[in-house]
């Protein structure tokens, strides 16, 4: 979703007045990868609204290091998801907020204007929402492993929310 919604949202941007616009992102990815939590959707419009994304890839940043990656395959790890060093100091700040008690939409508020980023962007959801993928071979999966480290391969029978209370809007559907 990230990726073509990165477009919409910069095309809006460059549109509209940023008052006029709040842009509300896919939660239902959102992982935890070591200990860090990742919002990779947001982070891609986010960085794509502060200018700073890739614009063939578009979710890293335009110029990325992986020293921090480098090192942990150097230590035998499965670097299965590639974060570049800028990504990890986002996923620091992001979990260092909401182990303080702040809420996602609070955290994505902060670091978006930090980056110069003048509409409002908000998660779907402030609860830990997970999309869970069903998969003939390996089971269940998690939707970044499924999508990133088994690159889409597993034939998907199921989708499921996992983390869900109350109402939220996926996908232009509410779900309860």
């Amino acid at each position: 979703m990230a990726w073509a919604a990165r477009r919409l949202a910069h095309g809006l941007a460059q549109q509209l007045p940023p008052e006029n616009l709040t842009i509300v992102v896919n939660t239902g990815d959102d992982f935890t990868r070591y200990g860090l939590a990742i919002s990779p959707d947001l982070d891609t419009v986010m960085y794509t609204l502060a200018g700073l994304a890739d614009p063939v890839n578009g979710w890293v940043w335009r110029v990325i290091s992986r020293q921090m990656i480098g090192m942990l395959e150097l230590y035998g790890d499965d670097t299965w998801f590639g974060l570049g060093d800028k990504d990890v100091a986002t996923h620091l700040l992001r979990t260092l907020r909401l182990t303080e008690g702040q809420s996602l939409s609070q955290v994505t508020a902060q670091m978006a204007s930090a980056l110069g980023v003048a509409v409002r962007l908000l998660p779907m959801s402030d609860n830990r929402v997970s999309t869970v993928v069903e998969t003939a071979d390996q089971g269940t999966l998690a939707f970044q492993e499924y999508f990133v480290r088994h690159r889409w391969q597993p034939c998907g029978t199921g989708l499921r929310l996992r983390g869900r209370t109350g109402r939220y809007l996926l996908r232009g559907y509410w779900i309860y």
